[in-house]
């Protein structure tokens, strides 16, 4: 799918993003947009707790939930160096939690993260994507950033909602 048509639907993508209340409905949408237009086989959407100092998710295409240390692994990276992250050979990336993989079976090859930032620009999340057929490239990049700050809105309005 190129690049031009998947903006192309991404007004029909957003409509329906509009009609979920909740982060337990409105992320499997995320994810299934983000996994088609780049590719990847594999999508989850961390949420940043600033409290506990940890990432979580309760979107890892089929895994239980995964919790992870703000100061570790690629998605903690992507915090500190607030900028999307590539790694097209997780293993050999020394920020890499191979424990994850150990854990839930799935087998990393090459991933894709993006910090998703507030209207106050404090991460509240990360974006990331598995396993790409030939690689993630500087156009999965691009389109990460954009992507992010598409669905930031969404994801800050929720965690206000559900916070009361």
């Amino acid at each position: 799918m190129g690049y031009e048509s998947s903006y192309a639907k991404l007004a029909e993508f957003g409509k329906q993003l509009l009609d979920k209340r909740s982060l337990i409905d409105g992320l499997p949408l995320i994810s299934k947009y983000a996994k088609e237009v780049i590719g990847a086989d594999r999508c989850s959407i961390f949420i940043n707790d600033l409290h506990k100092g940890e990432l979580w998710t309760t979107l890892s295409d089929g895994v239980e939930k995964i919790i992870v240390p703000t100061d570790r692994g690629i998605v903690g990276h992507t915090i500190k160096a607030k900028k999307p992250i590539v790694s097209n050979d997780a293993y050999s990336d020394p920020n890499f939690l191979s424990d994850v993989d150990r854990e839930t079976g799935y087998m990393t090859n090459n991933l894709i993260t993006a910090p998703i930032f507030d209207s106050k620009r404090q991460i509240i999340g990360i974006l990331q994507l598995l396993n790409k057929e030939d690689g993630f490239s500087h156009e999965d990049v691009k389109f990460m950033i954009f992507f992010a700050h598409y669905v930031s809105g969404f994801l800050e309005l929720v965690n206000l909602c559900e916070e009361k």
